[in-house]
């Protein structure tokens, strides 16, 4: 008989091979046989790879010349300064895009530049380039564009930019068409072959392209100490781009977010001390929850709810604005967009259940409904997807069309989804996980038809049910304190390299089960083997204290982390799941 499980949608554990090599890694790096595990499963078999992993350097970046278009964009962006031609940097309304905007901004004032910035409006004029945009910039006096984040498909813009006689320069890390737009230069990680992180951020090709234009203004390979501390602490922008745009933290951006987070604390940009301080993270160490949670979505909010220039501006003109007030700005309207984001969940909710959209023959969600702020809907879409485990697409119509945004699932490409269903879209476009389009209210009902039958072709029965990936399977024993503590050296955590996950199997549970927390939502486990005991805590896991009443053993899974309570120090796990017989 299979185990009982807390929640109605059970987990499919996965728990990796045991590893023949953990013994030989093990002895290489000095350390245990679990961390060797968990090299493995991440891919770091050779020790030389391991150790790089363990302790990132700045010196594992890559050299920015071998980014492909870096070079020509420098030069073209220096001999601009130098003529005293007007710049205008082009960004995207989210974080990756303000901060890469930022850097870059930051950057050429250093070398005194005539620069300046244009952000579109996330609903009036959607994502990326716009004709109309272009067209405004060029009748400002404007001799050369510069997009960050966004451009790489926007053939028809750069076709106008060229007849208004203005010049651009492309940076994006978004997939490329067919064919790339006619710019002065293209800066794209995954063009060319040659780089080898084809998935930096859009903020981490600005901190590259920024590397390589101070190098040309210097005429040499190393730069002054005045640009060298001008890129130090663009890494902490850096990492604000990788973490939020949740690119995979392997390799290089491992080492920039590694370092960009470390930098945080002591930024002296008053922009980011203040964002700090708001979240009430001062004096604290910021992780990648910190900037997922808590710092992203305040600077996110500004552009959701109405335009993305208030925050742009904390990053961008720190010093010429009173940067506590605008902080205190940001984290009221963050307040607000939750409220509209748990209306518009529970309306969804209330939709799926009406529509029968979660049956298991339905395989994607897709939801229209003329109100809906379409700012937030995103944020709605990955809600619906962790908890139905199907790709999800919310519209939000106005009149006679509607912006739509859409998460996905593993295994189901959402923009190639898109694409094979763009007959019926206006625009489209997106990453494998996430995407947006819009769409002509008319035209509701058969792009869902389309979605509908693309998905049914596409996701197999089993990519519907939700799976736990377990990096192993451990005795209480083997999880103390100075082996969780090098766990927890191995992050920042998300793509690429997820949160360590471990299982304890037939644990004894030494008191019954409790509720903790103010409203009772969190579970309290006390979990005992000889004289181990392991504190374990379930959030939103509340209602399964009087499932286990009776109940002697269980089976857990979670993250382990390092409780620092009250200046005592013990280890205690966060609960993924849970079974019992």
């Amino acid at each position: 008989m299979p185990p009982k499980a807390w929640r109605p949608n059970a987990f499919r554990w996965q728990i990796a091979e045991p590893w023949d090599g953990t013994d030989d890694l093990a002895r290489r790096l000095r350390t245990g046989r679990l961390i060797a595990q968990l090299l493995h499963n991440r891919g770091l078999d050779d020790a030389e790879a391991a150790r790089a992993y363990l302790t990132p350097k700045l010196a594992d970046l890559h050299d920015p010349e071998a980014l492909s278009g870096a070079a020509e964009a420098a030069e073209r962006i220096i001999h601009a300064v130098r003529s005293g031609e007007k710049i205008v940097l082009y960004g995207d309304y989210d974080v990756d895009g303000m901060a890469g905007l930022a850097i870059l901004y930051r950057g050429l004032k250093l070398l005194g530049a005539d620069v300046g910035y244009y952000i579109p409006h996330r609903v009036d004029e959607g994502y990326g380039l716009n004709v109309s945009a272009i067209e405004t910039i060029a009748s400002g006096g404007a001799k050369l564009v510069v997009t960050i984040d966004c451009g790489i498909t926007a053939i028809a813009c750069a076709e106008r930019a060229a007849e208004l006689g203005l010049s651009l320069i492309v940076t994006d890390h978004h997939n490329p068409g067919l064919s790339t737009p006619p710019a002065d230069a293209v800066v794209h990680p995954a063009i060319g072959g040659s780089y080898p992180n084809p998935h930096l951020c859009g903020a981490g090709v600005a901190l590259k392209l920024a590397w390589q234009i101070c190098r040309t203004a210097c005429g040499a390979r190393r730069v002054t100490e005045q640009f060298k501390a001008f890129l130090l602490d663009a890494t902490c922008l850096a990492a604000l781009g990788t973490v939020a745009d949740v690119v995979p933290l392997v390799g290089e951006n491992r080492v920039l977010a590694s370092f960009g987070l470390k930098g945080l604390p002591v930024s002296e940009h008053p922009g980011l001390m203040a964002l700090i301080a708001a979240a009430g993270l001062a004096g604290r160490c910021v992780g990648e929850y910190d900037v997922g949670f808590l710092l992203a979505p305040r600077l996110n909010a500004a552009g959701r709810m109405g335009h993305a220039a208030q925050a742009a501006e904390l990053l961008i003109r720190a010093e010429e604005i009173d940067c506590e007030a605008v902080a205190r700005s940001l984290t009221a309207v963050n307040a607000e967009r939750q409220k509209v984001q748990q209306v518009i969940h529970e309306q969804a909710i209330e939709m799926i259940l009406e529509t029968d959209s979660d049956r298991p023959d339905r395989r994607v969600i897709v939801l229209a409904r003329q109100g809906w702020h379409a700012g937030v809907i995103g944020i709605v879409a990955a809600r619906l997807v962790e908890q139905f485990h199907r790709p999800a697409v919310l519209i939000a119509l106005d009149g006679d069309t509607g912006s739509g945004s859409g998460r996905s699932i593993a295994g189901y490409h959402l923009a190639e989804a898109l694409t094979a269903c763009g007959e019926h879209l206006q625009t489209h476009g997106g990453h494998a996980m996430a995407a947006g389009l819009r769409v002509a209210a008319k035209d509701v009902s058969a792009f869902t038809e389309a979605l509908t039958d693309h998905a049914h072709r596409h996701i197999g029965e089993e990519m519907l049910t939700p799976s736990l990936r377990i990096d192993a399977a451990v005795k209480l024993g083997e999880l103390s304190v100075p082996v969780v503590r090098q766990i927890e050296s191995m992050a920042p955590f998300g793509a690429g390299n997820p949160p360590v996950v471990l299982a304890v199997r037939d644990a004894v549970l030494c008191t019954p089960a409790k509720r903790m927390g103010q409203a009772g939502k969190t579970l309290c486990l006390l979990l005992g083997t000889g004289r181990e005991r392991l504190r374990c805590v379930g959030f939103g896991m509340g209602d399964a204290a009087e499932n286990l009443i009776g109940v002697r053993t269980v089976h857990v899974a979670g993250q382990p982390v390092i409780n620092r309570f009250g200046g005592q120090t013990s280890v205690e796990m966060h609960l993924k799941d849970l079974l019992w017989d």
